[in-house]
């Protein structure tokens, strides 16, 4: 897959472009939805499979304090879209101006003259524009108009309830992993680099890996099992069992400061300064 660095350095036309925009944050099955509809339309028009999405988060620049703890790092969102087989992402940098865009304006010269789509597909939530005025009516009416075809992929539902980014949020703060998963489509994973800690857990028969996660939300403190694997060096890739506590640890130090622990199952060795790629299964 192809990352742009916004639409301004996409150089070349893309040939018959199938357009998606939004943030896609976690990349669950809402999300999947939305993705293999564009490459399968994509495939069938020898178009090009795209994606428009943003970064920062458009919430992290209009309402910083009200921003969400986000699921995914721009990496693993990334790698997830690629994996869905599009073929060119464009990560639009996200900036006051940006923000202040009139809708009609976003859908002819963002839209319509930079991408040049022959159809273009958004979920069933979708806003755009200066202060999200831009509504699904406007899209459906402007974008026939300029040529492209315009589609909204209704919601996905499990045991009756949205799949969205903020429901899977709530779960995963929560601690409810299981239910979490059954949205997302795969467990819910972070990522970091393992940093020294106290060397307690070794000298108790239980050596653990403190994680530096670089995602913004962990799951409510407790204990859960899982999986994890080094994503670089020696072994990585490979999976292995482990059990990790999140949490502060009363026993041996005070204060409010979260932790991430993991014991990986099967494992000596050296870990520091390694990144880790953490599953939580239950």
């Amino acid at each position: 897959m192809r990352v742009v660095a916004g639409s301004a350095a996409l150089g070349r036309r893309l040939v018959r472009p199938v357009v998606t925009v939004g943030s896609f944050d976690g990349i669950h099955l809402g999300h999947r939805s939305i993705l293999d509809t564009v490459v399968t339309r994509a495939r069938a028009r020898d178009g090009t499979a795209t994606v428009v999405t943003f970064d920062p988060h458009p919430r992290k620049v209009l309402a910083p304090d009200r921003a969400p703890r986000l699921l995914s790092t721009r990496e693993q969102r990334l790698e997830w879209i690629a994996e869905a087989g599009i073929d060119v992402t464009i990560v639009e940098p996200f900036t006051e101006a940006f923000a202040r865009t009139p809708p009609e304006r976003f859908v002819r010269d963002y839209l319509h003259a930079g991408l040049s789509p022959v159809e273009v597909y958004v979920g069933y939530d979708f806003r755009f524009g200066r202060d999200r005025e831009g509504s699904m009516r406007l899209l459906t009416e402007l974008g026939p108009r300029l040529g492209f075809a315009v589609t909204i992929i209704p919601e996905v539902t499990i045991d009756g309830e949205d799949v969205n980014s903020t429901r899977i949020r709530e779960l995963v703060a929560e601690g409810d992993v299981g239910t979490s998963a059954r949205l997302l489509g795969r467990p819910y994973t972070i990522r970091g680099r393992v940093v020294e800690g106290d060397r307690r857990g070794r000298t108790l028969g239980f050596p653990t890996l403190n994680l530096d996660p670089e995602n913004e939300l962990l799951p409510a403190p407790g204990v859960y099992a899982g999986r994890a694997r080094f994503l670089d060096g020696a072994g990585s890739a490979a999976w292995l069992g482990a059990v990790t506590n999140v949490g502060r640890r009363p026993t041996f130090a005070a204060g409010e400061r979260i932790v991430c622990e993991t014991h990986l199952l099967e494992f000596e060795g050296d870990a520091y300064g390694r990144r880790v790629e953490l599953q939580f299964l239950s």
